[in-house]
């Protein structure tokens, strides 16, 4: 492995959401956790993986080449049984390019607008990827999932993309109405960080 100045790894997202999220899940471990956004500007790759998993290692090992850097990725996203599965893989881009989070809930709200209440089931699914850089055809992995159900309109304000309008099962809050803490107890994000956690920590520290 080449030497590096200091043992640090990339959170491959723009999102300052999960940057913020992922570095609450791993505070424990003695490292420098970088977003994207604190780096020079790379052009993104092209997210065409069939599986929540397939995609997070595209991000995982194209940052980490790119970069020459321990690179952590996520796929992640809603997947509601009344729309076949939808928006899936493609929950950051439901509806095309040009909307907004809010944009991309409201759509989905109004196409379950005729589910009732005991149809809407849904889960959200994580897949998260840790490369390095020394040996990208290899990876570290977890999965987590959250089962619950979408209401009919959105509730609260913490939290980000779909939070407002999923309760976890056994919950009457949605994410977007629990504190950071509480929502990283049970979200499919923090299952899978906690997962993967001692790997890491071990990765990092035996670089």
């Amino acid at each position: 492995m080449d030497e590096r100045d200091s043992c640090r790894v990339l959170i491959a997202t723009q999102n300052t959401g999960k940057v913020r999220e992922f570095r609450r899940l791993l505070s424990g471990i003695p490292t420098e956790f970088v977003g994207l956004g604190e780096l020079e500007k790379v052009e993104a790759p092209e997210e065409d993986g069939a599986t929540f998993l397939e995609n997070a290692v595209i991000k995982a090992r194209y940052y980490s080449r790119h970069f020459g850097e321990f690179a952590l990725a996520d796929d992640s996203g809603l997947v509601v049984d009344a729309l076949d599965g939808a928006p899936g893989v493609r929950s950051a881009r439901y509806g095309g390019d040009g909307l907004t989070d809010l944009d991309r809930l409201h759509l989905l709200l109004e196409n379950l607008r005729d589910v009732p209440a005991d149809e809407r089931t849904a889960r959200f699914e994580c897949a998260v990827v840790v490369i390095d850089p020394a040996d990208d055809k290899d990876f570290l992995h977890s999965l987590g999932t959250v089962e619950g159900r979408i209401i009919f309109e959105p509730r609260g304000v913490n939290g980000f993309g779909y939070d407002p309008i999923f309760v976890p099962l056994g919950e009457t809050r949605t994410t977007a109405e629990m504190s950071a803490d509480e929502k990283d107890a049970l979200s499919h994000r923090g299952r899978a960080i906690r997962a993967i956690a001692p790997a890491l920590s071990n990765l990092v520290s035996n670089p």
